[in-house]
């Protein structure tokens, strides 16, 4: 006897859909909740070896997928691009009773396999990195918002610095949002200031220095507000909003650098040339245990970089990369290749060597299919010496490689 459960997840609840030898035998709607997932197991109890089918449908389904994994039920999670693709030709109607049976009723057809289930510190992993894009945007807004602002208060402020960024900036700014605050105070008043707004001990030459440059600055400035306009307090909150957004992405790549150092593949990545503690646990955090594909075109479809081929007749369409797949991982790892190029100054390594040889190859254009070819270059090169688990893996990475090794890269 062979049991299909074929779920269909949404927000509130789930469609379930009970098949045993391709005949729907129960099917009912269940809460998303400790009632409905009770309801769920006593019926998963009844049969010997349940097939459970089901659609990832994002932060909805991970409650289902919890409560799978700690029952100990293999399952099988299916992209939602790809159940699209295999029910279409079945669907006559589409509502969430009939997607659940027909998920089902597809598994006795195609045979399906479990779904690798990774270890918790992958799932932790990828939950901070999420974390740390996010706090990373607010950053970029924050900033952005800040300098809107300034641009009426004390433009003149963003010039203190070499880059009107850091923590010592933005205690500047909350210091002084506007230049009534400089010209009002005596010299050593406005040393005194610079001391309490920043954290650490800067020399008095240092003070000296700022408080010099400021006062030129502020005698200069022309700001549209006075001392008074509330848009001084909007000045302060972004600048504190930035130092604490800042403080806190810290503290999560402190944390993703603890979970991530006892993996192998964390070493593995911080030995390549232009990779550092955030991009390692970034990648980690994203493409998840690297073992679990069987070839490196497998993650080339998982972030969305694999070619889309169409050829009809005598016409040969342009090929271009799907974009089907994880954005936050091609946007890392193609940021990663003008870093790893960038370093190779001083750290050259064979991906740097392809990235310049593709961009001398076709000179003139667009930079962006070599820095794609580079990326399969790049993901080829992890996923062998992961899977491989390879002691001196530092070889592979020298820029003249052997015959040997290259061509099992290849």
């Amino acid at each position: 006897m062979r049991a299909v459960f074929g779920i269909d997840v949404s927000k509130v609840g789930s469609e379930v859909a009970i098949l045993v030898n391709g005949e729907q035998v129960h099917g009912y709607t269940m809460p998303n909740d400790a009632i409905g997932f009770s309801r769920l197991l006593g019926d998963l109890k009844t049969v010997q070896h349940p097939e459970i089918v089901f659609e990832a449908t994002g932060v909805y389904s991970r409650r289902l997928q919890t409560f799978l994994e700690e029952n100990s039920y293999a399952y099988t999670r299916l992209n939602p691009l790809e159940a699209k693709k295999q029910l279409d030709s079945l669907r006559v109607r589409k509502t969430d009773k009939i997607d659940a049976e027909k998920l089902a009723q597809s598994q006795f057809v195609l045979n399906r396999k479990p779904t690798y289930v990774q270890e918790e510190v992958y799932q932790q992993l990828r939950d901070l990195s999420r974390f740390y894009q996010n706090l990373t945007e607010d950053i970029v807004r924050a900033k952005n918002r800040l300098h809107k602002v300034l641009q009426v208060t004390f433009p003149e402020l963003e010039n203190i610095l070499s880059t009107p960024t850091g923590e010592q900036y933005w205690n500047l700014v909350t210091a002084f949002p506007c230049k009534d605050f400089v010209l009002n105070q005596t010299n050593s008043e406005l040393m005194n200031s610079i001391r309490q707004s920043t954290s650490k001990r800067i020399s008095d030459k240092r003070v000296a220095s700022l408080a010099e440059k400021l006062t030129e600055l502020a005698e200069q400035s022309y700001g549209a507000i006075k001392k008074t306009s509330p848009m001084v307090e909007e000045v302060r909150y972004y600048a504190q909003e930035l130092l604490r957004l800042s403080k806190r992405r810290q503290a999560v790549l402190d944390e993703m650098v603890t979970f991530a150092q006892p993996l192998p593949e964390y070493e593995i990545l911080l030995s390549i040339p232009g990779i550092a503690e955030t991009t390692a646990t970034s990648i980690i955090g994203e493409l998840g245990d690297i073992r679990r594909f069987q070839s490196a075109n497998q993650i080339n479809a998982f972030i969305g970089i694999d070619l889309r081929h169409y050829e009809s007749g005598n016409f040969l369409a342009k090929e271009h990369i799907t974009k089907r797949g994880n954005p936050y991982a091609r946007k890392i790892l193609f940021k990663c290749i003008h870093n790893i190029a960038s370093a190779s100054h001083t750290k050259p390594c064979h991906i740097a060597d392809f990235y310049e040889k593709r961009k001398r190859q076709s000179q003139g254009t667009s930079t962006k299919p070599h820095t794609i070819a580079s990326m399969h270059r790049l993901i080829r090169t992890i996923h062998y010496i992961t899977s491989l688990r390879i002691i001196n893996f530092t070889i592979i990475l020298q820029p003249k490689i052997s015959k040997v090794v290259y061509a099992l890269l290849l």
